[in-house]
């Protein structure tokens, strides 16, 4: 059997001390495949952007971290960047409004891939086509504010791939779009994915979106995984009473949008 990418084991991660202590999540155990797609799902609170952010290594100081994050898939400590890409939910935190969409695109792939200037220039136009900005040559010299929302959305994904990542974490990247803009990121996601052979883990509350990305979904609740499975076997056949409600109260899973971002 090959080795996981990512291995996860008793991961626990508080907020504060004492009284005043927060647990964003208790005791985790995850795993996730090399190429694999696998969905975090659960409500406001549940703990899933704090998982993501526990695995890019992106957690505030303040963060009292007990458990082990491994990567058997690596055999090495990943380099935030280089090895894992994030795509936050709005982009204009991720994006800096004061730098022109080149540089912004190409920072990546000089800073981890060693490329001149010239070089990673050509590689941000590249990437600018791939995520279809209209007038790619144009978009190296503008700025994030005459975009929209959805373009810059876009432009984020091709920052966070710029490195060649071997994990993409995609948190709630369609929660802040319109339905038709968030079909068209959800494609992006799947071709990017599919093409570059990157592994996928996507931080959602929506269930069909989910269902229509990932082969692997976890649930979590309260900081608590309370269930995984491969995602036809948990939506047709979930073990637990919380995964059932969550399904039960979701949008039927044929919905028109799924079919379109499929």
């Amino acid at each position: 059997m090959s080795k996981p990418l990512l291995q996860v084991r008793d991961l626990s991660v508080v907020y504060g001390r004492r009284n005043a202590a927060t647990h964003a999540l208790s005791t985790v155990d995850l795993d996730v495949a090399v190429g694999g797609r696998l969905a975090v799902i659960g409500e406001s609170g549940s703990g899933k952007t704090t998982l993501a952010l526990a695995l890019a290594r992106l957690l505030p100081p303040e963060a009292v971290v007990e458990g082990s994050i491994a990567w058997p898939g690596l055999d090495r400590s990943p380099v935030g960047g280089r090895d894992i890409g994030y795509v936050f939910q709005d982009p204009g935190s991720s994006l800096n409004p004061v730098l022109t969409i080149g540089e912004q695109v190409s920072e990546g792939a000089r800073r981890h891939l060693g490329l001149s200037r010239g070089a990673a220039k050509k590689r941000a136009l590249e990437l600018l086509e791939r995520v279809r900005i209209p007038d790619p040559e144009a978009a190296l010299r503008a700025y994030p504010h005459q975009f929209s929302g959805g373009q810059r959305q876009r432009i984020a994904i091709a920052a966070a791939i710029a490195a060649n990542p071997l994990v993409l974490i995609a948190d709630e990247p369609t929660s802040a779009l319109d339905m038709v803009v968030q079909a068209g990121i959800v494609r992006l996601l799947d071709r990017l994915v599919r093409d570059e052979g990157m592994s996928l883990i996507l931080i959602t509350h929506d269930i069909a979106l989910a269902s229509g990305l990932a082969d692997a979904i976890a649930v979590f609740r309260d900081g608590r995984l309370v269930e995984t499975g491969p995602t036809p076997q948990l939506l047709s056949r979930p073990a637990n009473a919380y995964t059932r409600m969550l399904i039960n109260s979701h949008i039927d899973f044929t919905s028109p949008r799924l079919i379109e971002a499929g």
